[in-house]
């Protein structure tokens, strides 16, 4: 049997350098192209051939359950991507379209929109990967389609991979079975087999790999920052775009929630009673592996089972029916192999994969996430239990005298402490005098009808794939033309900037301004809420002394 794994392996690689040698680069591209483990089959959609449902990795059933993604299984005759979408990894239902999504297990197959004509054209390549609390998500979603980016010259890609218990599980059981000793981190795993796939691959749709970037939003910015300091992710991609999220809290060695330090208690009552809308545990910090294998025996319990072999003989829908498993925020871990560190450091010390980024916030990221205290009196009390010997300069910066005010100051400090404090510390630390990468950071301002106090979370994604929906504006349809145009030229530049564009500026510590992407005027401003952002650096700081790092 060993023998036989071995061959397969061989014949995997064998493969892939196969492909390789016999591209030829002014083949057409077209409906039928090959790829690792045989051929499959897209359709032409205006003008873009579009693959959906490539497979990238063998499906992480049964045995595989709880694995790093293993090489793509081989298949004969013509792998048919023309039709429906592969199915989502299993999870909560709580997405916006998700009953029109089939979900399985065997859910890592990616999706490929490519305006190329022959294999040769080198385009670049835009790799997405979806948020959702690194709990939920679909590269499916209509939402995230690339054939409006497509059309200016770029190949999209959008990629699956596990969320919730299936794909950030840590368990001591795991860990020792794992050759490399580590446990959790699954989903990341299958970004990363995803991008070596597309540098691999990606010739064959007309595209280049040496111009690959990788852009997510929210648990997907998370990770393109926390792939941006992987040096397993090393090579894989020459440019990264992180809208809303950033790995720069400190590492949480206790199970204390992050949440329950900027939330009035009744919220954390809602989570816990699995009451609201989406998984509002989003939390900057990373935990331990042995942190993350207590929190794993833990839900092993929960589930009924005393051995990794009985998980493994339970239905999925088991895991994903868990709301406290998912209120409890599976995330990822500091495994010492995929993420190595507290990812501040790592920067502070140079150690991560200098890139071009571009990088931002919206402005009113966290109303989707708080909600209204009980009274003025308990917003204060649990601001103090909070933050300690920070509460009266928190409550100064985030003051409440009604119970409207409890909602919006909690919901700015839920912006600060999860999205603006991390992308700021990102732009700062890698912008510093003599680095040599480069940092466009930007501020999502554009008035959206569900959020009068601004932008909401996760509300510039439809400007930058191009699919407005609703009750849009010619000023909406402009300010998504220039998005795209900015993304775009990032991609194929590593410059976001164009001669019909305004002038955006790379970020500078000793000039902190970013682009104001809004209708009037769309330029570059004085860094929003920076007396806020100053605090939290400091908090941050103060967090990590007295936890002794």
């Amino acid at each position: 049997m060993r023998n036989i794994v071995i061959l397969a392996a061989f014949a995997v690689i064998f493969l892939y350098s196969c492909k390789s040698e016999d591209l030829k680069l002014d083949e057409k591209v077209s409906e039928s192209v090959e790829v690792a483990g045989g051929k499959v089959e897209g359709t032409l959609e205006d003008g873009i051939y579009v693959f959906r449902g490539i497979p990238f990795a063998a499906p992480p059933v049964g045995d595989l359950r709880w694995k790093a993604p293993q090489p793509v299984q081989a298949w004969d005759g013509v792998f048919n991507t023309a039709g429906k979408f592969a199915p989502s990894c299993p999870q909560q239902k709580m997405i916006p379209g998700a009953d029109q999504l089939e979900f399985s297990e065997d859910c890592l197959y990616l999706n490929i929109w490519t305006p190329a004509k022959t294999t040769g054209e080198k385009l670049p390549v835009m790799v997405w990967i979806y948020g959702g609390g690194f709990a939920m998500g679909s590269a499916s979603l209509a939402q995230f389609h690339g054939d409006e980016l497509a059309k200016r010259g770029v190949i999209v890609v959008t990629v699956g991979y596990r969320v919730g218990a299936l794909g950030f599980l840590a368990h001591p059981e795991l860990t020792a079975e794992s050759p490399d000793q580590v446990s959790g981190n699954y989903g990341l795993l299958d970004q990363i087999a995803a991008l070596q796939w597309v540098q691999k691959n990606i010739e064959t749709f007309g595209g280049d790999p040496a111009r690959v970037t990788v852009f997510g939003e929210s648990a997907g910015g998370f990770s393109v920052s926390m792939l941006c300091a992987s040096p397993l992710a090393k090579g894989l991609f020459s440019g990264a775009i992180s809208e809303s999220g950033g790995s720069f809290g400190p590492v949480l060695e206790d199970s204390v929630r992050f949440v329950d330090r900027i939330l009035p208690s009744q919220a954390v009552q809602a989570l816990q009673q699995g009451k609201l809308a989406l998984p509002h545990d989003i939390q900057p910090y990373l935990q331990p592996l042995r942190t993350a294998e207590l929190k794993g025996e833990d839900f092993a319990k929960r589930m009924g089972a005393t051995t990794i072999a009985e998980l493994r003989q339970m239905p999925a829908d088991k895991f994903v029916d868990d709301l406290s498993g998912l209120m409890g925020g599976f995330w990822p871990v500091m495994d010492g192999r995929v993420i190595v560190g507290d990812q501040y450091k790592l920067y502070e010390q140079e150690t991560y994969n200098d890139v071009n980024v571009l990088i931002g916030t919206n402005s009113d990221e966290g109303s989707l996430f708080a909600i209204e205290a009980e009274s003025v009196e308990e917003y204060q009390t649990v601001i103090r239990e909070r933050f300690g010997t920070f509460a009266d300069r928190i409550l100064a910066a985030y003051p409440a005298t009604t119970i409207e005010e409890t909602y919006t100051s909690a919901a700015d400090i839920f912006r600060e402490t999860i999205f603006a404090w991390p992308t700021y510390a990102w732009a700062k630390l890698q912008s510093t005098p003599g680095k040599k990468s480069k940092v466009y950071l930007y501020y999502f301002d554009q008035p959206q009808p569900s959020s009068p106090r601004g932008a909401a979370h996760g509300s510039e994604i439809d400007y930058v794939f191009g699919h407005l929906t609703g009750d849009r504006t010619t000023e909406d349809a402009e300010l998504s033309d220039i998005i795209m145009k900015y993304w775009t030229n990032f991609a194929k530049y590593g410059d976001p900037n164009g001669e019909d564009l305004p002038e955006w500026e790379p970020y500078n510590t000793d000039n902190p301004s970013v682009m104001l992407l809004k209708d009037n005027p769309h330029t570059t401003t004085d860094l929003p809420h920076q007396d806020k952002l100053l605090l939290m650096e400091d908090f941050f700081k103060d967090l990590r002394t007295a936890r002794g790092e």
